[in-house]
């Protein structure tokens, strides 16, 4: 085995070693801080509400945050020349601070709110400065170590998340939850610039691309009123403003001089579209899992405890499926997409069968089967997330690599809403609502599962064009 600091070492503890130490423990802590927070804030939530009310605004919590975390996205290929990438990532942590501070101190929601809109961009700002600084901090051969580090936190955060938010969910203890973020925030802030790069600044523009920004913010509010709607038609309605926001947003970035994506991006002849494509399908079909816990409570008798630890399964199998590849190169890696991808369709299509069946007496075999095929959904999902990140940074072109590294936040942040909104969609048009109970709950879930299997197999289409990554045109 080669020592930890030798340049052909792809052992993920060499992301730790002398000389990468300082980077990895702040990117790794940025997207801790993202993580983390993602999953208190939604153990939390209920106690908020029942402290200060806002319980009709309970869905904009999450919207916003998803909203603007897009938006901050955006703003690393856009920031003002002069403000080098290190500099970003301490704005970054400072407006996370910011908005944790505000929402602790707030006194009604609509200032939860506020806060949560200024966390969402400090935090997608820190996101996509963890994909845009791999190239800089990392040799070539460690960008998909590098990734799965990302992947590790994930699946560590799915369970410390909800635990750590268990501990402020009593009365007005949950400001505690938000308050204790602010010291580690500042810490990364006044850190980043001697502990990051600065990064080189190959942009040819910075101007801002407006019109794809409020097009792209459109189509997420649309969707999100959708899913919180209680008229069917009128929840159809804003699903096909939705998608008519998305469709002008393709147009006028495939004629922008200013864009939000990189040249290509939305142009499916071009390999760096296609893999944005299996990004955006791949984590649309996986946020069918925020309705699990939902259907283990009310069809299998789980209790709720034991249901949000099934349920980090998904996060579980994505974090190991993400170890067991991370050495995959050339071919093996789009094969290992295209497994993913259909794997993830089929646990998904799966379920209809198993977690969407009334099961009261909570049998056990029906309910391990569930449970497998939820670790299944995040297994395959895991299979191909690093190497679609790996041939982003190989297909953007040198001047547009920071663009590229956004793109994969956006893409990641979209299909997370589109895929939540959508699914409340189904769920409520299908059963949920009316008639309710059982009836209803396996109604909802056998549509839900049945219609989520179908963007996985378009992502697996996708991975089965991609060309083969070239290794050793990039250094640290």
């Amino acid at each position: 085995m080669p020592p930890a600091d030798d340049p052909s070492s792809t052992s993920l503890w060499t992301l730790f070693s002398a000389k990468h130490l300082g980077a990895s423990l702040m990117l790794a802590g940025g997207i801790a801080l993202y993580a983390i927070e993602t999953y208190v804030t939604a153990t939390i939530m209920p106690s908020v509400v029942r402290d200060i009310g806002g319980l009709p605004l309970f869905a904009w919590v999450t919207t916003l945050y998803v909203t603007a975390s897009v938006l901050g996205s955006v703003f690393i290929a856009i920031r003002p020349r002069g403000l080098s990438l290190n500099r970003t990532y301490s704005v970054g942590a400072a407006l996370f601070l910011l908005g944790s501070a505000i929402c602790a101190a707030a006194p009604t929601m609509e200032i939860v709110l506020a806060g949560r809109a200024v966390q969402g961009f400090g935090a997608g700002t820190l996101a996509t400065l963890g994909y845009a600084f791999i190239r800089y901090v990392y040799p070539e051969n460690l960008w998909s170590k590098a990734t799965t580090l990302y992947a590790a936190i994930w699946g560590i955060s799915t369970f410390i998340g909800p635990t750590l938010g268990g501990f402020f969910a009593d009365g007005s203890a949950w400001r505690h939850a938000f308050a204790v973020i602010v010291p580690f925030a500042l810490l990364m802030s006044l850190l980043a610039p001697r502990l990051l790069p600065k990064g080189a600044d190959e942009r040819t523009e910075t101007k801002a691309p407006l019109w794809q920004m409020i097009l792209l913010s459109a189509s997420l509010l649309l969707v999100s009123f959708a899913s919180t709607a209680e008229k069917v038609d009128l929840r159809i309605w804003l699903v096909i403003g939705a998608l008519f926001a998305i469709a002008a947003l393709v147009w006028v970035e495939r004629r922008a001089t200013l864009r939000i994506l990189p040249r290509g991006g939305t142009v499916l002849s071009m390999p760096i579209a296609r893999v944005y494509g299996a990004m955006f399908m791949l984590l649309a079909a996986l946020t069918c899992d925020i309705y699990i816990p939902y259907f283990l409570q009310n069809l299998h008798a789980v209790p709720p405890l034991i249901s949000g630890y099934i349920v980090a399964l998904v996060a579980l199998g994505w974090t190991a499926s993400a170890f067991l590849c991370s050495d995959l190169k050339g071919k093996a890696m789009r094969r290992s997409i295209l497994a993913g991808a259909m794997l993830e369709s089929v646990c998904i299509g799966l379920l209809a069968v198993t977690l969407a069946r009334p099961n009261p007496e909570g049998d056990a075999l029906l309910l391990s089967a569930a449970a497998i095929l939820i670790f299944g959904m995040g297994f395959g999902v895991g299979l191909g997330w690093a190497h679609l990140v790996t041939h982003i940074l190989h297909l953007a072109e040198p001047d547009e690599k920071d663009k590229a590294s956004a793109g994969i936040t956006t893409m990641q942040s979209l299909g997370s809403a589109f895929g939540a909104a959508l699914s409340g969609v189904i769920v409520n048009s299908t059963g949920l609502l009316n008639p309710g109970g059982v009836e209803g709950a396996a109604s909802a879930g056998t549509w839900l599962f049945a219609l989520f299997a179908l963007p996985a197999v378009l992502a697996a289409l996708a991975a089965f064009s991609l060309p083969e990554p070239r290794y050793g045109t990039q250094t640290a």
